[in-house]
């Protein structure tokens, strides 16, 4: 029967704010080590130690975490650079044109400049929306490991284990 795995000694109910469920009882080492029941001043140092690999930890996840701020930082200077209009040195323009075939060469070359400069500002768009995709890619990635690592406790609960024991479990529940 499945009881026995839900003995009472090791799981423990639990009330959040109306929310009731049972979950595992913390196993705790009621055997404390001689050193520590006896040597006060060893135990402020395990717990100074303890509390060291802490702040050491949350360190470093923090310093991560700058880290690919600073990444995406420096990628979207990088982008904001690339798209500032880059100084053109212009040649300097002609005295007006005295006959018609001069003006319709003016005019052309006017309108060759002005498509290249168009074409200039289309490739740096086309540069910008490509860096924007691949910042939303490396965000999305980012939201996919932290939601992956949140949802990493619940998956390792025991109950997933195997699905005859769940099933066990839901038809001994339904027939109480």
């Amino acid at each position: 029967m499945a009881s026995a795995a839900w003995e009472e000694e090791d799981w423990e109910l639990c009330n959040d704010d109306g929310f009731v469920y049972k979950r595992k009882k913390r196993r705790q080492d009621t055997t404390p080590p001689p050193l520590l029941a006896t040597d006060p001043e060893a135990e402020q140092r395990l717990l100074k130690e303890r509390k060291k690999r802490s702040l050491l930890k949350l360190k470093n996840q923090y310093q991560r975490e700058i880290d690919q701020w600073e990444r995406m930082t420096h990628t979207l200077q990088a982008m904001e650079n690339r798209t500032q209009p880059q100084p053109q040195t212009q040649p300097s323009s002609p005295p007006p044109p005295s006959s018609s075939m001069f003006s319709s060469r003016h005019s052309d070359s006017a309108f060759r400049q002005l498509i290249d400069d168009l074409l200039l500002q289309a490739e740096g768009q086309e540069a910008i929306l490509q860096d924007l995709s691949n910042l939303c890619d490396h965000a999305e990635n980012l939201c996919n490991a932290e939601e992956e690592r949140l949802k990493q406790p619940f998956i390792d609960l025991p109950v997933w284990e195997t699905p005859g024991a769940l099933m066990d479990f839901f038809c001994d529940e339904s027939q109480d």
